[in-house]
């Protein structure tokens, strides 16, 4: 992983901790898994994180990495709301949750102007409290663009194993799977 990478990470974690530690009763935490299960579009990363996610998926045990790498094939071309691939649907927890992307660790403490992005609960949470310090989403999103072009976990993972970019031919008919 690049430098800049790693300090990004450690920015995010540094001001979502802060935050949390600040309100007892937030819910991004291990076990809320609301917006994992509801997400606009496939997750998309940059080639940086990426490779941290491949990683991560090589290191799995190769039954439950190829769970993964079936969901992440199923969810191209997926309509919202989308369940994300990474999600152990069952654990209700992120299977390369050190891996996980920028967007997914800074979801729920950054905004875009005025705009929680965030679920209902964060809602609820952040109206009203003068001392919740938000982070700039967009300006967040400026700062990935220095590790190239986002695309699609599926895009990328069919670029990996070798695929065209267009029509990677990776199951953008798959199922669900669980």
């Amino acid at each position: 992983m690049t430098g800049a990478l790693y300090g990004i990470q450690a920015e995010v974690r540094t001001r979502t901790q802060e935050i949390a530690a600040a309100h007892p009763g937030w819910p991004c935490r291990k076990g809320c898994d609301d917006c994992c299960r509801s997400q606009a579009s496939a997750p998309v990363v940059t080639g940086e994180e990426w490779k941290l996610i491949e990683a991560a998926l090589d290191a799995m045990v190769d039954g439950v990495a190829e769970k993964v790498r079936q969901r992440i094939r199923a969810s191209a071309g997926k309509e919202r709301p989308v369940v994300c691939p990474l999600l152990d649907t069952n654990a209700g927890t992120c299977t390369v949750y050190e891996a996980r992307p920028i967007a997914c660790r800074a979801y729920g403490f950054y905004v875009a102007r005025d705009e929680v992005l965030g679920c209902a609960q964060i809602e609820r949470i952040s109206r009203g409290s003068a001392d919740v310090v938000w982070g700039n989403h967009l300006a967040l999103e400026d700062r990935l663009h220095q590790f190239g072009p986002v695309r699609a976990l599926h895009e990328w993972l069919g670029r990996s194993l070798g695929h065209s970019e267009a029509g990677d031919g990776i199951g953008v008919n798959g199922g669900t799977i669980d």
